[in-house]
């Protein structure tokens, strides 16, 4: 049976519903009027091998840090129920992943406590109509609620687009391996606690 979810948010600032299938094969429809951060989200759907539907209106006359923001908190809670009881899950995950110049590590614990731990230098920069500051945004809404440790690290890098492409590739190729089947685990929790 393979692991989905949908959730939907609205609030005066954004409307968003985004559905996602961990079992998936990469498949996306990304549509949030943020032409880069639909690249980014494409990009995550295709090397998480997750099945990812965006549907996003934000306030972007003011600005997309909310559109950015929300779709992270979206995002998170989706993948959260998606993963149900997390019985049978590999729980870690880690990639160093080069893009060109650069390099970052991304490690996940799906542990339960909801953090990011962000190490990268992420140079300012628009890159269409994304700010390149709103990737650390999108990171902390989507580790929180995720309820996912989350730690970036920059380990090379100089092209401001290629660093930012890279932590979205990096998560995602790092989640996918979290959330994977242990077929040694059967319906085991990956924990000595009895929860996570």
């Amino acid at each position: 049976m393979a692991r989905e979810a949908t959730v939907a948010r609205t609030t005066k600032e954004t409307d968003i519903a985004i559905s996602i299938c961990l079992d998936g094969q990469g498949e996306t429809s990304i549509d949030t009027g943020i032409g880069f951060f639909d690249h980014m989200l494409e990009a995550f759907g295709r090397h998480g091998l997750f099945d990812l539907d965006v549907r996003a209106k934000g306030d972007l006359h003011v600005d997309g840090h909310h559109t950015v923001e929300d779709c992270g908190i979206v995002l998170g809670k989706a993948v959260a129920e998606a993963l149900g009881d997390k019985r049978g899950i590999r729980r870690f995950g880690s990639i160093a992943l080069p893009m060109d110049e650069t390099l970052v590590l991304a490690a996940i614990d799906i542990s339960g406590r909801g953090a990011l731990y962000w190490d990268i230098d992420v140079p300012y920069a628009m890159l269409g109509s994304f700010d390149s500051t709103l990737a650390k945004e999108f990171f902390i809404a989507f580790a929180a609620n995720a309820g996912i440790t989350l730690h970036v690290q920059g380990l090379a890098g100089e092209n401001t687009h290629h660093i930012v492409e890279a932590t979205f590739k990096a998560v995602a190729r790092a989640l996918r391996q979290a959330v994977e089947s242990d077929p040694r685990a059967a319906d085991a929790l990956p924990t000595t606690k009895g929860a996570l």
